[in-house]
């Protein structure tokens, strides 16, 4: 696994719009350590900080964004009747879950579903269904190209997504000869109202997370880009660091994976408190 540098894509070598609900800081504290900021929606950060906390670092959660319906969400449960695809696609933690919810609604269809990595997948079978396609890497161009066609099938994918998801999904499955039916699901809202006390235990930590572009850049609205350049900023994937890049911080307080999961985000966020000086050179 690398961790990557926004500005050149090269590794990054170490040894070994918006609401207005108020939310609160949650803080796990160890004396003297690293200190983390994890910004997923509530309810969503515990893998992160449970693997962050094997290594005795600080995490201090700060929800910066939720999620809404999108203006298809409705339309979900009768497409899901009517069957008229080969394959389901999720995206997400979050796309599985309205997945789930809409064919629920449905009466449960016998429906073949796609994901884009394993935390998806958990969320379906946690749910009792078991995902036929796992992409080898969970980014949207993999999946769509690597998706299989069905032998005698309509070679259409459903994809419920977010309304501010990319097209890349859509255009790696339409070069591989498939039909898209998006339909926007739900929605993606920051949060721009929290806890003035509290906030700033976050603006004193070494590392902010980031899982979506809309918290890049509610951290940004809530604290401004001169306190925001401040920090090193650990993203999930590529899309989260563009934001980044986006919004104007430096590419090089930038860090992301190759490949999204949580277990690489941690490593990263471990790579970037090494690279300033707040873990040693090496971390088992």
């Amino acid at each position: 696994m690398l961790c990557l540098r926004q500005q050149t894509l090269q590794p990054f070598r170490a040894h070994r719009q918006t609401s207005r609900r108020v939310v609160a800081v949650r803080v796990r504290c160890a004396a003297g350590a690293p200190t983390v900021v994890v910004t997923r929606e509530h309810g969503k950060n515990g893998k992160l900080m449970a693997a962050l906390s094997k290594h005795s670092i600080q995490c201090v959660e700060l929800p910066l964004i939720e999620h809404a319906p999108g203006p298809d969400r409705d339309r979900l449960p009768g497409l899901l009747q009517a069957g008229a695809f080969d394959w389901v696609a999720c995206t997400s933690p979050e796309s599985a879950a309205v997945f789930l919810e809409g064919w629920r609604a449905a009466g449960s269809p016998k429906v073949r579903v796609a994901v884009v990595g394993g935390g998806t997948g958990e969320v379906l079978a946690a749910a009792g269904v078991t995902p036929e396609f796992t992409a080898t890497k969970a980014l949207g161009k993999v999946m769509g190209a690597e998706l299989p066609h069905i032998p005698g099938g309509s070679d259409v994918v459903l994809y419920p997504a977010s309304v501010k998801a990319s097209t890349d999904l859509q255009d790696s499955l339409a070069a591989a000869g498939f039909s898209v039916q998006r339909i926007n699901t739900y929605n993606t809202i920051g949060i721009s109202t929290v806890d003035q006390a509290l906030l700033q235990q976050a603006l004193a930590a070494d590392v902010v997370t980031f899982g979506s572009p809309s918290a890049v850049k509610a951290w940004v609205a809530l604290v401004g880009l001169q306190a925001a350049a401040q920090k090193m900023n650990v993203c999930i994937g590529s899309t989260s660091a563009r934001a980044c890049g986006n919004v104007g911080l430096p590419a090089d307080t930038v860090i992301f994976p190759d490949a999204p999961g949580i277990d690489e985000w941690a490593r990263c966020v471990l790579q970037g408190l090494q690279k300033i000086g707040k873990l040693p050179a090496v971390v088992a």
